[in-house]
């Protein structure tokens, strides 16, 4: 998989912004469910740089909350414009995906 980062970045956008949708999102939890769908090569710092990207184009934005295992956590939540942003990347996805496919596959 590290032979393939740029193309990676990309997808990793829409699957980040994705996890970040269904709630109750900060770092390592979104880094833990990454790995448990299979990204298991995939550290905190290939997941934060992204975050932090997110954040600077305002697709997403950061709320401290106390953490009830420490320090004060980071969560994320997608902005409007994120939402818009993830359904474009779904579509732009599920046709480049099925393309591809067609191609590979033939």
């Amino acid at each position: 998989m590290a032979k393939d980062t740029q193309l990676l970045k990309g997808i990793l956008e829409g699957c980040i912004l994705k996890v970040i949708s269904k709630g109750d999102a900060y770092g390592y939890k979104i880094l833990e469910t990454l790995n448990e769908y299979g990204y298991k090569e995939l550290s905190e710092g290939s997941v934060y740089p992204l975050l932090l990207r997110l954040e600077k184009k305002e697709i997403i934005r950061v709320e401290r909350k106390k953490s009830p295992y420490g320090p004060m956590r980071k969560y994320y939540f997608l902005t409007d414009e994120g939402e818009v942003y993830l359904n474009e990347f779904k579509k732009n996805w599920n046709e480049i995906s099925y393309i591809t496919n067609k191609i590979l596959n033939d």
